[in-house]
């Protein structure tokens, strides 16, 4: 059972070297908007991390072209086999677990899996970002409910069994009975992973249960990777927030979505305590992004300045990481008494 721990040991001055600050491997997926995948990628980018691009099949190919030249100056950069990413369907649980595998089977040395789409942008310097992954090493970072208690508008998607078509899904689903000593959860698909997780994820036995169920259920992307985590023996720390800024809208049919932001909207995103955002679309107001990025020059000028941190840290928190964790309101470890229901539509 996951207990909460208050640290009260008198903190010292004495400092030693920590290991070496971690390496990120983001996956990127990219359909129509080459120009900002360019301009978050140059955004992102650090000589140290690891960049893999997915384009899905179905881009037209001057733009898959446009972005294979691009990629050309940059060696730490990968291309991952085109396959097809369809709104609502399992392959898109199945490209981001390709994604996992690829950077796993390369001798590639990372930490952290982030993914992103192209529309996405963050919101700190690498650095910062790097900053927040050192100091929360054996953490995951990904938004979810349980799905009986919080997400019963959502039920349906389990309870029948959908079948895919070229076209979309057949009219007429078939009901299907959850497996059995299973909680579902249901979130977001956007998750910043340790290696060890995604190691879990992709070579566990127990997760292969999980990937036929979810093969015909509907938005499998939202709930896959949510379930797995606390349904299973993974032991790392998971915590209930996948750190992106993000404003919920009423859609007609669509009960939600995101938000295109725009300048109006910068205030807002300076004030979370976020690492990205979503979405963006230039063609309805590129200034957000000028604005982005002269934050992210001033971030990082901030952080170059304050770089020692990266390198050392109390002997006393090196003592205390070594025996205790200490959870904030939104942390659990694979216990769902411990899930503090939280609504998904981006409100505090």
């Amino acid at each position: 059972m996951t207990q909460r721990l208050d640290i009260t040991k008198t903190q010292n001055l004495h400092f030693s070297i920590l290991e070496r600050r971690p390496k990120i491997a983001y996956f990127i997926k990219v359909h129509s908007c080459p120009q900002q995948f360019k301009r978050l990628f140059k955004a992102i980018y650090h000589p140290e991390n690891h960049y893999l691009i997915h384009i899905n099949q179905k881009t037209d190919s001057n733009i898959k072209e446009d972005i294979i030249f691009f990629l050309a100056d940059y060696s730490n950069s990968y291309l991952l086999k085109s396959t097809t990413i369809e709104i609502r369907k399992y392959n898109i649980v199945q490209s981001q677990l390709n994604g996992m595998k690829y950077l796993l089977n390369r001798c590639l040395k990372w930490d952290f899996f982030i993914n992103l789409s192209e529309q996405d942008f963050p919101l700190k310097s690498q650095d910062a970002i790097l900053d927040f992954l050192h100091r929360n090493r054996g953490k995951n970072f990904i938004k979810m409910v349980s799905q009986v208690r919080g997400g019963t508008d959502t039920m349906n998607r389990i309870e029948n069994y959908f079948q895919g078509i070229d076209i979309g899904f057949l009219s007429i689903p078939f009901k299907k009975s959850f497996m059995k000593n299973v909680i579902p959860y249901v979130g977001e698909q956007w998750m910043i992973l340790s290696r060890a997780c995604c190691e879990f994820i992709c070579h566990s036995p127990e997760v292969k249960k999980f990937e036929d169920f979810y093969y015909n259920i509907l938005n499998a992307d939202k709930s896959f990777f949510q379930t797995v985590l606390m349904n299973t023996s993974f032991k790392e720390i998971v915590v209930n927030n996948d750190k992106r800024a993000v404003i919920w809208i009423a859609d007609g049919d669509v009960k939600l979505k995101p938000k295109t932001l725009t300048e109006s909207d910068f205030d807002f995103l300076m004030q979370e305590e976020n690492l990205f955002a979503r979405k963006f679309d230039t063609k309805v107001d590129e200034s957000i992004l000028h604005l982005l990025e002269e934050a992210l020059k001033a971030d990082q000028v901030t952080n170059n300045t304050n770089g020692i941190d990266f390198n050392l840290v109390s002997t006393t928190d090196m003592e205390v990481r070594k025996t205790n964790k200490t959870l904030d309101r939104e942390t659990f470890i694979n216990s769902p008494a411990q899930l503090h229901r939280r609504p998904l539509n981006g409100s505090k």
